[in-house]
């Protein structure tokens, strides 16, 4: 069979795909190679599956969980923990708000706008925007406990620094992507970069840029919580000092917490995304 073929319909030249797994097919290379990978992590992994399906295990699972079907419902426990539930909220927030205006400074220089840009600093502030998103939130937080105390202010700087390598990311991978049609059209005219990002560029990836946001305020609720552990407050402090006390009742009250304030921010985020699409 030929590889051209031609439609009766549109009279167009169109050609067939690659055959499956051949020598061409770049993709099936990377489907075969990330298969490879996985398998081989099963392998090097001492995965005990026996001992973890066996009925010893699963009952004191099913005990544990037994547990925590009852949560307690005491006002001055209720009232200490809307407190920390706000916390969490507030240092989610704001950390997520100071990464987003951070991550979109440093996104500006390691992006390339344009062809003819000559993108100088794009190397160190990817440099830069790799070091501050991979460590961790509880290693910020454990450096920054040190300065700033115990407490949310190192939970929010933690959440804002590490958030600000990942949105960073984001930000420049969006306006890169973005097309280059109106700013091409402002440059032609003389008009000078800033003014080109503000009128063509960012208009045009504002609701990416805005729906990376709000996913990283959803996962820096979760962060926040975790961030509790050591000492940054919040829900996360109250389930550190519960669950090492193995008080079920109280624990089971701060994870219900937990799951309200991220199906909120969720909710909201869902919502603020149809605002933008209409």
């Amino acid at each position: 069979m030929n590889e051209r073929h031609r439609s009766p319909a549109a009279n167009e030249v169109y050609r067939l795909p690659p055959p499956l797994f051949g020598a061409r097919c770049k993709a099936c290379w990377l489907v075969a190679g990330v298969a490879v990978l996985v398998v081989l992590s099963f392998w090097t992994l001492d995965l005990k599956w026996a001992q973890f399906l066996t009925v010893e295990a699963l009952r004191k699972m099913g005990r544990f969980v037994g547990e925590l079907v009852h949560p307690t419902g005491e006002p001055a426990f209720l009232q200490k923990l809307l407190g920390a539930t706000l916390e969490t909220l507030a240092m989610s927030a704001l950390g997520t708000l100071i990464a987003a205006v951070l991550g979109l400074l440093l996104a500006l220089p390691a992006s390339q706008t344009h062809a003819h840009d000559k993108a100088r600093f794009k190397g160190f502030t990817r440099l830069l925007l790799n070091a501050l998103r991979s460590i961790p939130e509880l290693v910020w937080a454990a450096l920054l406990l040190i300065a700033a105390g115990l407490g949310p202010l190192a939970g929010t700087l933690a959440l804002a620094l590490h958030t600000t390598g990942v949105l960073g990311r984001l930000f420049a991978e969006a306006i890169e992507n973005a097309p280059e049609g109106a700013g091409f059209a402002l440059r032609v005219r003389g008009v000078p970069e800033g003014r080109v990002f503000m009128y063509a560029t960012l208009p045009q990836v504002l609701p990416q840029l805005l729906s990376y946001t709000l996913y990283r305020w959803e996962n820096n609720i979760r962060a926040a919580a975790i961030l509790g552990v050591v000492g940054a407050g919040g829900l996360g402090q109250m389930l550190a000092f519960y669950m090492g006390l193995f008080q079920m009742p109280e624990t089971s009250s701060i994870l219900l917490a937990m799951i309200a304030l991220v199906a909120l921010v969720d909710a909201l985020s869902y919502g603020a995304r149809r605002v933008m699409a209409h």
